[in-house]
């Protein structure tokens, strides 16, 4: 395998790590980066980004990094506590009146941003195009009803977090998200990417696709066990309510929608640029308070939909002991995204670490592929 890109003195074993994902680990399209103190130590990529493997994987090459596009969300939310236009602490039909539906008045954007609002799931069928339509979409989910009694319990919400959010954000702005987001975040840092695919500074996209051989396993899969054992409870429904959800990813209609929980398509120079941003000592996306109230502890527990026990911040996971969601220090936050890939800061390390794939493997967070070169990074550093 032929990898292009860069390391910094010191940091060459890199390579090795990052070649060993396509030679032992599937890996058919991918890039990596890593930011430190402002500069980047490490930006690698290789493989291709069409099934037929004619079109070359770039640097800039997009590729649909799922769930880590809600760090991208929070973090546009957060911008809105700073400018003075969202409280996290209202309900969020203070903002969005219509919200209120179905038990939903007294939900406040922490809440939501920590994901125990109990807005997981549409609780009523709804059809397979919904999610290619944003308005429609914000009008489905204000009359959701919870699943159950708002801040009662933690639950992950896999998609609906994206219109939940991003309706609540669009209100309280008087903008629209993708405003907010294109002079809030891609311009100042010059991003190659976005919510969707199409429109940004970068038009090369990966086709993603399954690993062809599952790699180990680091953690149980216990979503996959539940979805199975109750094919209409809140699990298999927060990821197959649209079926749409789960098997669009590669067509047009999803590359040109905004479902923001799940169709960011980034680089991994993006994430590591907004991470390492994050991780510095003077953020210029964030106000450092806001910062380090957004990174403090706001939910922990058994999350009714991961199956397993996780933390938010407020829209991050925080980093934790378990090799799949430790994000280089205690201090790290970020979010990892189906299929491998990631997006986290270390501000112990003044670190911002990406890594996209166009191969989707199985694991519930970061997976052998960006464990490996994180655990690889650190033994250099």
């Amino acid at each position: 395998m032929d990898i292009q890109g860069y390391c910094a003195p010191g940091f060459e074993a890199l390579y090795d790590a990052f070649a060993t994902n396509f030679r032992d680990h599937g890996d058919v399209g991918a890039s990596f980066c890593a930011v430190q103190q402002g500069e980047i130590i490490a930006s690698l990529w290789a493989g291709t980004t069409d099934r037929a493997g004619e079109r070359a994987f770039e640097e800039d090459t997009l590729a649909n990094v799922f769930s880590s596009s809600k760090g991208i969300l929070a973090l546009i939310a957060l911008q809105q506590v700073a400018a003075g236009k969202l409280d996290l602490d209202l309900p969020v039909a203070h903002y969005w009146p219509e919200f209120a539906a179905a038990g939903k008045g007294a939900i406040t954007g922490r809440q939501l941003l920590c994901h125990r609002s109990g807005v997981i799931a549409f609780r009523s069928k709804v059809p397979d195009d919904l999610i290619y339509d944003w308005a429609a979409a914000l009008e489905q989910v204000a009359i959701t009803e919870p699943w159950w009694e708002p801040g009662t319990q933690q639950g992950y919400s896999p998609f609906l977090y994206g219109w939940t959010l991003g309706g609540l954000i669009e209100k309280a702005s008087g903008e629209s998200l993708m405003s907010l987001y294109r002079s809030g975040v891609a311009e100042p840092l010059d991003l190659d990417g976005g919510f969707g695919a199409l429109g940004h500074r970068s038009s090369s996209i990966a086709d993603v696709g399954p690993l062809k051989k599952p790699l180990p396993e680091l953690r149980d899969n216990a979503i996959g066990r539940s979805i199975k054992e109750d094919r209409q409870g809140p699990v298999a429904t927060a990821f197959t309510n649209p079926v749409t959800l789960m098997m669009g990813t590669n067509g047009e209609q999803w590359r040109g929608a905004l479902i923001p929980a799940a169709n960011g398509h980034f680089s991994a120079r993006d994430l590591a640029s907004v991470y390492g941003d994050l991780a510095g000592d003077a953020p210029n996306l964030l106000p450092p308070d806001v910062l380090r109230e957004a990174t403090r502890e706001q939910s922990r527990g058994q999350d009714a939909i991961l199956q397993t026990d996780v933390a938010f911040g407020c829209g991050f996971l925080k980093s934790s002991s378990a090799r799949d969601l430790y994000f280089g220090s205690d201090a790290g936050f970020g979010h990892p995204g189906a299929g491998g890939s990631i997006g986290f800061a270390d501000p112990e390390a003044e670190l911002g670490f990406g890594y996209v794939t166009s191969r989707m493997g199985q694991s519930l967070f970061m997976d052998q592929r960006a464990v490996g070169l994180l655990e690889c990074l650190y033994r250099l550093m």
